[in-house]
């Protein structure tokens, strides 16, 4: 994590900057850019990127994979009906 400061702030209300910043959005910083001035102080950050899992609604179950699934729900999963995209415009 890179921490950028303009003006005077110990290392303490830094960290102070850091913790409160992850604690409340429950994330990583990447950058903090800290701008004291006086009594104010501005700060200017990023997060580290989330990783994106794909959801699925399977069988009335929301799920990221069936790696988890016993066989007879796996067999379930296989047996279903799978739609596809057509919409029928192409018969107009």
């Amino acid at each position: 994590m890179s921490v950028t400061i303009t003006g005077n702030a110990p290392l303490q209300e830094q960290q102070a900057y850091v913790d409160y910043l992850e604690k409340k959005y429950n994330r990583r910083l990447k950058t903090l850019d800290i701008h004291i001035d006086e009594e104010f102080a501005d700060l200017n950050y990023e997060f580290e990127p989330v990783p994106f899992e794909r959801i699925r609604r399977i069988t009335g179950y929301l799920v990221g994979t069936m790696d988890q699934w016993n066989s007879a729900k796996a067999a379930e999963e296989a047996d279903r009906v799978k739609h596809s995209l057509d919409t029928g415009l192409e018969q107009l």
